[in-house]
């Protein structure tokens, strides 16, 4: 899905890299320590850290003998996600597709319900809607919160614990006995939420680099239609059934794609079954001394809590101190806040035209049409900028910001349709068509910035993706929650007689700001990596390979692409993985923590 690191687009996929590697491991008799390990460890490691690796008794004569060895991917390759029939990998797909619609489906099905919690509460509607935001903060960092779990422990059961503790906070907002109640089965319920930190992660697990792109935008519109989803069956049960059965949708939606789940997704990530593969082998005696990657340490050695909050802190310094990633998740974050923000104001500007509840939630559909038309628009998209990698293997340019060459036309449809649901917004005599043309465009933007800028930020910071793009889930997330509450006073209190108009305006001149970004970053983007300590520890990394700079680049592609949609992954001193990342720089963190490749949670 990312070019390799040094800007060389080697075509290598990981069977042919698994080639490379196993030739590797043939010429160096049999020695366990891994071709990346040597890499990015120390240049000259240690016979203590060759030893922590290969499990080496060491005889006091400084003569070692090996008494284990590491389980690679190529040595299972045949058992692994990436060879899993196609059939095999859409369906996992598609049940993980309805996964994630039912993680984002609890994050606005509850507004449907606030006239019923005010009422039954007396509590004002502005206090009910505090709900949907804590829920949806909380949604935010809880993303984060699970993201290394599933890598030491496997996606299926943290997915499933997730799963299982989202359905069970469903039932004390559901049976609530006070607005209090409410409240912290909300938060709990967002909290437990693994959201795309497990769900986008299968993808690297069963998908080959050159094959991901399609899958990543297949799982991306199910994390921004899970989000419309909601208003529009809400509108159906708001007219007809109690504010509670907005709750006990949730729930049975949520039990349902977790049954499914637990029957028909098998465990996927790579680790763990390579675990698996190992324990299988040494049991039938085809091999006593084979050991999986995760067997070789213990647990608490391969995860320290230190390397887990840097993990965990990493997203939000790159945030802050990353141009690159502030600007673009500012500008993703901002789209998708819109959604949530028209969630609250489509009550008010559709009563003028007399909208019943039901036609209010219908009134959401614009913005699903926009969505489908930007999925389909990125297919072409995609063979272009494949394309063009492959004539400009040397161009940094063509390997990196060329990515985000389709959002210069579809970032401008941020603006525009803000623009347009402004002026049209006021009520009749205008025809409320116009608003929905622009909510439809709007639409085109927020799928359009969300799928470019994760691609983007996945191929300039290569390993520090993982917290590039996680910067950029939170965003969305956080963004989204903190302007829900005030979304309302916003659209009601500013500009007297054409509030709707002016707030609306207000908008469109942020986004402008914003949308001028892209184009910033496009035609400067190699000029803001180079001052970027993470992107350059990345480059100067795919350099040092004193035995051929292809081969490094392919393996670093390989390294970071294998992990695109996974989760942080902290360091593990001393284990040779496929996964393992070139360490960060000392003056940042001050250890060799590294992480694996993530996408946004949602």
């Amino acid at each position: 899905m990312s070019p390799p690191a040094s800007g060389s687009a080697l075509g290598a996929t990981n069977k042919d890299l698994g080639q490379i590697r196993k030739q590797e491991t043939e010429s160096s008799s049999e020695t366990t320590v891994g071709p990346l390990q040597k890499e990015h460890a120390s240049p000259m490691p240690t016979t203590t850290q060759q030893d922590a690796v290969a499990g080496t008794k060491n005889d006091g004569a400084g003569l070692g003998r090996t008494d284990k060895k590491e389980l690679k991917e190529e040595d299972a390759w045949d058992e692994l996600g990436f060879a899993f029939p196609t059939w095999k990998k859409w369906t996992i797909l598609t049940i993980i597709f309805l996964v994630q619609t039912s993680m984002n489906f609890n994050t606005t099905l509850y507004s449907n319900g606030l006239e019923g919690i005010s009422a039954e509460f007396n509590v004002s509607m502005q206090a009910a809607r505090v709900g949907a935001a804590i829920f949806l903060i909380t949604y935010a960092f809880g993303c984060e919160l699970w993201a290394p779990w599933s890598e030491e422990f496997g996606r299926k059961p943290v997915l499933q614990m997730s799963l299982f503790l989202v359905n069970i906070w469903c039932l004390p907002v559901a049976l609530a006995p006070n607005f209090a109640s409410l409240l912290v089965g909300r938060a709990l319920g967002g909290l437990s939420s693994a959201g795309g930190s497990v769900t986008l992660g299968m993808i690297a697990d069963i998908f080959e680099p050159n094959e991901q792109q399609n899958a990543v935008a297949y799982i991306v519109f199910s994390s921004v239609g899970g989000s419309i989803l909601g208003p529009i069956i809400g509108g159906f049960v708001e007219a007809n059934l109690d504010w509670r059965w907005c709750i006990w949708i949730q729930l049975a939606f949520g039990g349902f794609v977790q049954i499914l789940h637990l029957l028909f997704v098998p465990e996927t990530r790579t680790t763990i079954l390579l675990d698996r593969i190992a324990k299988k082998r040494r049991k039938s005696g085809h091999d006593s001394n084979i050991y999986g990657p995760n067997e070789l340490q213990p647990f608490f050695q391969r995860f320290t809590f230190r390397e887990l909050m840097w993990t965990w802190l990493r997203p939000f310094r790159m945030f802050l101190t990353e141009p690159i990633v502030l600007t673009l998740s500012l500008l993703s974050g901002f789209s998708d806040a819109l959604i949530f923000m028209q969630i609250q104001s489509f009550a008010l500007v559709y009563k003028q035209w007399n909208f019943s509840t039901v036609d209010l939630g219908l009134s959401f559909i614009p913005i699903g049409i926009g969505y489908i038309i930007a999925w389909l628009s990125f297919i072409p998209a995609f063979r272009r900028n494949k394309n063009e990698r492959e004539r400009n293997p040397g161009n940094d340019h063509a390997q990196y910001e060329s990515r985000l060459w389709w959002l210069l036309f579809t970032a401008p449809c941020l603006p525009i349709g803000l623009i347009i649901f402004a002026w049209t917004s006021g009520g009749p005599p205008v025809h409320w068509i116009g608003t929905m043309v622009g909510s439809m465009i709007i639409g085109i933007a927020n799928y359009s910035i969300y799928m470019a800028t994760i691609d983007y930020m996945i191929c300039a910071y290569g390993p520090y993706s993982a917290s590039a793009t996680g910067g950029n889930g939170w965003a969305r997330d956080f963004l989204a929650g903190v302007l829900t509450v005030p979304a309302t006073p916003f659209y009601t209190n500013i500009g007297g007689d054409r509030h709707l108009e002016y707030a609306n305006t207000i908008l469109f001149c942020i986004s402008m700001v914003l949308v001028c970004a892209v184009y910033v970053i496009y035609y400067y983007g190699p000029t803001l990596r180079k001052r970027s300590p993470f992107a350059e520890s990345l480059a100067a990394a795919a350099t040092k390979d004193p035995q051929g700079h292809q081969l490094q680049a392919a393996r670093l592609e390989h390294t970071h692409v294998e992990n695109v949609a996974s989760v942080h992954e902290p360091a593990r001193s001393g284990r040779s993985s496929l996964t393992r990342v070139p360490p960060e720089p000392m003056s940042e963190i001050g250890d060799s923590s590294a992480s694996a490749v993530t996408l946004p949670a949602r």
